[in-house]
């Protein structure tokens, strides 16, 4: 575990598109966000989930996790900014993750690979294509919040520069947008999908939940 780096994790999202509450559809033995914040849970000190809609199923999946602190973003219908800038306000560690929290992909080799490269703004690429999460030096958490309420993450890290990370798995690139993107994921965990959730990787613009 490092005291220098904490996780945020956003949640607080409508997943409209994705035809089930995408949070807590079932991975096996564990649910999607919880799958999504193990692959951090031994590296980072602590883990802000940031939370909206339906907040009280996330609260009671992640009860078993004593890192984890809960980050209600009251006004996630707003866009998923708003939720970015709920969890960075927390934020009290040098360095921090971000990590939507729709990314069960995503192993601990890639945390501590990330951690070691210098660099305001670290970003893992697979063949030349970004993915999550992204490792981030606190020190930008008040030219992050100051930005427009419209603006977004992506944006914010186009203007700035990142230093950008090769690695060889591709389920950095994998995010749960539709019911085939649950199905894929499934597919790549060998566990089987529920009705419900209905094979592919999805890449948003920005996805950061």
């Amino acid at each position: 575990m490092d005291g220098n780096v904490e996780g945020v994790v956003l949640a607080a999202g409508l997943a409209s598109r994705s035809g089930a509450f995408k949070m807590t559809l079932p991975l096996g033995d564990k649910t999607v966000i919880e799958r999504s914040i193990e692959g951090m849970y031994g590296i980072v000190s602590r883990i802000l989930v940031v939370v909206g809609w339906q907040a009280e199923r996330i609260q009671r999946a992640l009860a078993p996790y004593g890192k984890v602190e809960i980050v209600l973003n009251r006004e996630f219908r707003a866009g998923m900014f708003s939720s970015v800038k709920a969890g960075l306000a927390r934020v009290r560690a040098p360095h921090f993750f971000l990590l939507p929290g729709d990314c069960p992909l995503i192993g601990p080799d890639i945390y501590a690979r990330l951690l070691a490269v210098p660099g305001d703004i670290v970003v893992p690429t697979f063949e030349g294509k970004r993915g999550h999460p992204t490792l981030f030096r606190s020190a930008l958490i008040p030219e992050i919040l100051s930005e427009p309420d419209d603006s977004t993450l992506r944006c914010y890290i186009d203007r700035k520069g990142y230093a950008a990370l090769e690695v060889e798995q591709d389920g950095i690139l994998y995010d749960m947008d539709t019911p085939e993107d649950y199905q894929a994921i499934c597919a790549r965990l060998h566990v089987p999908a529920c009705h419900g959730g209905r094979p592919s990787p999805s890449k948003e613009e920005d996805s950061h939940g």
